[in-house]
């Protein structure tokens, strides 16, 4: 079920849009980059692009055996405990989503204890939590393609669900930080010491624990292709994101990525589909150390810098306005021409 190929962004629906911007009742440029989000939207839906009225979010969730290395300020048990405050729509992610007018799933792609049923609990686990990556591969490698296909179905329960025009991404795991470390340094070529953050808010001796583990992590992996890469040191819900991603993709949905955990799932399906990145949109620049140098490795701009690192998709859920507002401006201001207006005076000869 995971998708094989991404439609080609409409680069003439892009320059009509462009074209048409340029002659709304304002001075060209002056809405700076809400315009460039509204071209760019008009490419990937292939036409003036719609007021997003139909918005779903997904929380990817998974369990890291890592966290046996002391790399996080909480124990495991919290994962499913948070699974269950977003269920339970009182999280952070939850307020968020109800300023957003946007619908929130949990899609439970590797948690390592049993959740409770819930209509919004997208049950696609692959594995009771991975093993823990500084000891051994975090997963088999057939567990690569089982966690795509995973993500790939979570994205049609949503589709089925909520039609969504737009989805923004996020993700839940005690541990995972440390997996996303890994796979942006070994996917970027980064140094540990400029990727790894504290994550949940360890002291520093955790953090110098966490940047030996992803700095010994990344050199194991250094010879490997991206799928053996994603089994060594990879998460189930960051893989099960990745696949969300692809298929979102592949149905011309805009993807708005949240923080450091999710950035490093969009560095996986770059891997599979590198053009399935130009339907994502960077919400913000999380103040955790190495989401720059994955943004600027996907080749992405944040549209906030708001200092958060919490995850959830709480960051990406504050973009849904900004998408909207492109939207409504591109379709609904009016040209100088419709409006009436005098256009800005020619120059003077001398």
């Amino acid at each position: 079920m995971l998708p094989t190929s991404i439609p080609s962004l409409d680069a003439a629906a892009a320059l009509a849009a462009r074209e048409r911007i340029d002659q709304l009742t304002k001075p060209v440029g002056s809405l700076g980059r809400i315009e460039e989000l509204a071209e760019r939207l008009a490419a990937m839906h292939g036409g003036l692009p719609p007021l997003y009225d139909r918005r779903a979010i997904v929380v990817g969730a998974g369990d890291h055996g890592v966290t046996a290395e002391g790399v996080s300020a909480y124990p495991s048990e919290v994962t499913p405990q948070m699974v269950g405050a977003f269920l339970g729509e009182f999280a952070a992610i939850n307020a968020f989503a109800r300023v957003a007018r946007a619908e929130v799933f949990v899609a439970n792609f590797g948690v390592a204890s049993e959740l409770p049923k819930h209509p919004r609990l997208l049950d696609r686990s692959v594995g009771r939590g991975t093993r823990n990556l500084a000891r051994e591969a975090a997963m088999p490698v057939d567990h690569v393609a089982a966690a795509l296909e995973a993500g790939a179905h979570a994205f049609a329960d949503v589709e089925a669900r909520v039609q969504p025009e737009i989805i923004a991404l996020g993700e839940m795991g005690i541990g995972n930080s440390t997996s996303a470390a890994a796979l942006i340094c070994a996917f970027t070529g980064a140094e540990a010491d400029d990727v790894v953050g504290r994550g949940t808010g360890v002291d520093d001796d955790a953090l110098r624990r966490k940047q030996q583990v992803v700095a010994d992590a990344a050199k194991r992996v250094e010879e490997l292709d991206w799928r053996s890469v994603v089994a060594e040191i990879g998460g189930y819900e960051i893989v099960g994101l990745a696949g969300v991603l692809l298929a979102a993709a592949s149905r011309r949905v805009p993807i708005l990525l949240d923080g450091f955990i999710v950035s490093a799932a969009a560095l996986v399906a770059q891997q599979i589909a590198p053009e399935a990145i130009g339907y994502c949109v960077a919400a913000h620049r999380s103040r955790e150390l190495g989401h720059a140098i994955a943004l600027r490795h996907l080749g992405l701009v944040p549209l906030l810098d708001l200092d958060l690192r919490l995850g959830e998709a709480s960051g990406a859920a504050l973009a849904f306005p900004l998408c909207e507002a492109a939207a409504r401006m591109v379709r609904e201001m009016k040209t100088f021409a419709q409006a009436g207006v005098a256009t800005a005076h020619a120059p003077i000869e001398a």
